[in-house]
């Protein structure tokens, strides 16, 4: 017993009777220890009630029991935006069982994002998730160029032969909104499109580019927000003003199209017997928009437990050794605006 009067590891050693050495390396992780041994220190640490040192534990496995989430974008659109929380819970959940703890990194562009790398290269967590990246952050090709277990929820700009993903088929997500819209017998077809650094936002304005060429509908009718409301509002403004005829709006995120939902009523624009339009992401905003409002849903929890699950593997030894890539379809949820 030390001092405090709980026994310690050389107790447990001579009551299993091995050497500390061996006692040390059973308790962390087995390595390099018979069956025999193994099972004599694990019986020692129950009859004893021995609890390891978790300082000590670190220096023999170098793991920190702890992984990061790394968000590259401004404190206010974490804390607002449905979709971080959604992520947060999926990794959450999947760490609980694990008994292991998360660490959140705001990644913001510059100086934020270099110390960021700095902590991760430094190896004080055993892995990352890095979600809503963009296009100049530069952690895909940073990360691939490393041995940090990693995993992009979305698919990244670069790297992404390197990286393992979990992403939504955006293409088809947006593809099918939009065809949703040509069904119902809207021609005149307008998008407000998400931040073009994104590959999320890149990958929803080409699934609609596809079905409006697809149905020879113009492509002219596209304007570009942050995927917040307040930008929601200032596109369907834009197009308000530049297309008065549009009869169809397909919106990168739910936010926006409840942005957009603001103008039009403000407008005097029936939704959907004036304008039909329809969201992306079905986060709970949707629900609660006036009229509720179509969505392709996006099943972010689901990504992030997938995601979660994935850099586990990694962390633990047990991936392919090549990189996974986990498409995952979106669903149309038809609600009262199409």
């Amino acid at each position: 017993m030390n001092g405090n009067g709980s026994p310690t590891l050389d107790e447990v050693a001579r009551v299993a009777g091995v050497s500390r050495a061996t006692a040390s390396r059973a308790i962390n992780g087995g390595m390099r220890v018979s069956p025999q041994a193994l099972a004599s220190v694990e019986s020692a640490v129950r009859s004893l009630g021995y609890v390891p040192n978790p300082a000590a534990r670190s220096l023999v496995t170098r793991r920190t029991d702890s992984v990061a989430v790394v968000v590259p974008e401004p404190d206010e659109r974490i804390f607002s935006d449905p979709f971080f929380a959604g992520t947060l819970r999926g990794v959450t959940r999947v760490l609980t069982e694990h008994d292991l703890q998360l660490v959140l990194l705001l990644a913001r562009p510059g100086a934020s994002s270099a110390r960021t790398l700095r902590y991760l290269n430094n190896r004080h967590v055993d892995g990352a998730l890095v979600v809503s990246h963009h296009r100049d952050d530069g952690l895909a090709e940073q990360l691939a160029g490393t041995d940090l277990p990693c995993v992009f929820g979305g698919r990244p700009w670069t790297a992404g032969d390197r990286v393992a993903y979990v992403d939504v088929d955006n293409v088809a997500g947006a593809r099918q909104a939009t065809e949703a819209l040509i069904e119902r017998g809207c021609r005149r077809i307008a998008t407000i499109a998400g931040p073009a650094d994104m590959t999320a936002a890149a990958d929803r304005l080409e699934g609609w580019r596809q079905a409006m060429a697809a149905a020879g509908l113009p492509l002219d009718a596209v304007h570009q927000g942050d995927f917040t409301q307040e930008s929601g509002e200032v596109a369907a403004l834009a197009l308000l003003e530049t297309h008065p005829d549009l009869d169809g709006l397909v919106v990168a995120s739910d936010l926006m199209a409840a942005g957009a939902l603001r103008v039009l009523a403000r407008a005097g624009r029936r939704v959907p017997d004036d304008v039909a339009v329809v969201g992306y992401d079905d986060l709970g905003v949707a629900e609660r928009t006036t009229p509720p409002l179509t969505t392709m849903r996006q099943p972010v929890e689901e990504m992030a437990e997938r995601a979660t699950r994935l850099l586990l593997e990694q962390i633990e030894g047990h991936g392919s050794g090549r990189p996974m890539r986990v498409i995952i379809p979106p669903q149309l949820v038809r609600r009262a605006s199409a």
